[in-house]
């Protein structure tokens, strides 16, 4: 669908390399089209960028939200509304209309992002998640070692958890790309949408999009058992069903690697086990207790030097007492283990926390900001 021209767009006028990423300077000229605002935000370093109506235009970089240009003017509505026709197309637009939002990936010849349109009350506002082209390995991510050992297992469920924005897909994208160098299997990614391309390498990959190839996750999930799976990794676990099938694959020969939006490994057991009905949990307690081969959760951390974030995580490894404490329903019990289980690579968010604090990473302030456990973290920081 054509365009009319857009007023609030930028172009770039000076660029000076700091550490990692682009420092780049702006003035504001006219486009017609999203992908200026996409190439500029890449070339700077950031993560999302922001295009709604009464704001300039907006980039997160270092987990801060700021106006992307110097002296920006204030989107209007028809210019939001442009923008998004700028780049969608007629099935796209069509859901847009009848749904009031429509999330894809959208690829330019400069790059990938995850792409969410959504109207609000002040017309349409545009998101985008900038996607690496470039699939980082496990070491280059600085995940430990020992977690390598969750892609050699041929059945149990992983999972990676965390907040939006923490990484998850990620690490979730670099598991998944260990198991595709070091195996010869059938590996099924099933996600909403599909963010990194993955090269097959000595595994045969079959990679699948919510809504463009199927219409849920569940479906998409009972498909994947038919198609002779090693390996599927399913993108979000939202719902009973979803949540009940990639239990039901993990225990019957299947690598299954997920994700949700939980905090630590106590919280996300319990929202596993709690989506069940109340007759339910006892039967899936026991099946989690066998299946469960780990769980990873995440936080990125702004740096102490402004260059980037630091990764935080919380680790935790199923062994016999974490199985019982399962099948017991005692999740609380679950970080005095992970504290007890470190030969074993587990790890508490707030010893990470601890850790890049101490070792000058992340600032004292931000470790306990957010730690869970404030006068320990004081404690171990001197604070």
């Amino acid at each position: 669908m054509p365009a009319p021209p857009v007023t609030a767009v930028a172009e770039p006028v000076s660029a000076s390399v700091v550490g990692p990423t682009v420092a780049v300077t702006m003035r504001m000229v006219t486009h017609t089209h999203v992908d200026p605002y996409l190439s500029n935000a890449q070339a700077g370093g950031a993560s999302d960028i922001h295009l709604t109506v009464n704001r300039p235009p907006l980039w997160r970089r270092n987990g801060i939200l700021e106006p992307m240009f110097r002296d920006a003017p204030l989107l209007a509505a028809e210019d939001t509304d442009r923008l998004a026709r700028s780049f969608l197309t007629e099935p796209q637009l069509e859901r847009l209309v009848d749904q009031g939002d429509v999330d894809f990936a959208y690829s330019t010849e400069f790059g990938r992002f995850r792409a969410s349109v959504v109207r609000q009350r002040l017309g349409m506002e545009i998101v985008f998640r900038v996607v690496s082209t470039r699939i980082r390995t496990m070491d280059e991510l600085g995940l430990p070692e020992h977690l390598k050992k969750l892609t050699e297992y041929h059945n149990g469920l992983v999972l990676v958890t965390g907040s939006v924005g923490s990484g998850k897909s990620t690490t979730l994208a670099s598991l998944i790309e260990e198991i595709n160098r070091n195996r010869h299997d059938h590996i099924i990614t099933l996600e909403d949408p599909i963010e990194y391309l993955i090269t097959p390498r000595n595994c045969h990959v079959t990679q699948r999009e919510i809504y463009m190839h199927t219409r849920s996750f569940a479906a998409a999930l009972r498909g994947a058992l038919r198609q002779d799976p090693d390996v599927i990794m399913v993108g979000e676990m939202r719902d009973l069903e979803t949540i009940s099938l990639a239990i039901s694959a993990s225990e019957t020969g299947h690598l299954v690697l997920g994700t949700l939006h939980t905090g630590s490994a106590a919280r996300t057991l319990d929202r596993v086990l709690d989506v069940f009905p109340v007759d339910q949990r006892d039967q899936v307690r026991v099946m989690v207790s066998e299946s469960l081969r780990g769980i990873i959760s995440q936080q990125l951390v702004p740096r102490a030097d402004g260059q980037g974030r630091a990764l935080a995580l919380e680790v935790l490894t199923n062994n016999p007492a974490v199985a019982n404490v399962i099948r017991e329903a005692k999740t609380f019990m679950l970080p005095g283990i992970i504290q007890t289980g470190r030969k074993q690579g587990m790890m508490l968010m707030d010893e990470s926390l601890g850790r890049l604090a101490v070792q000058g990473i992340i600032t004292p302030q931000e470790a306990l900001a957010r730690a869970d456990q404030k006068q320990t973290m004081k404690a171990m920081l001197g604070l």
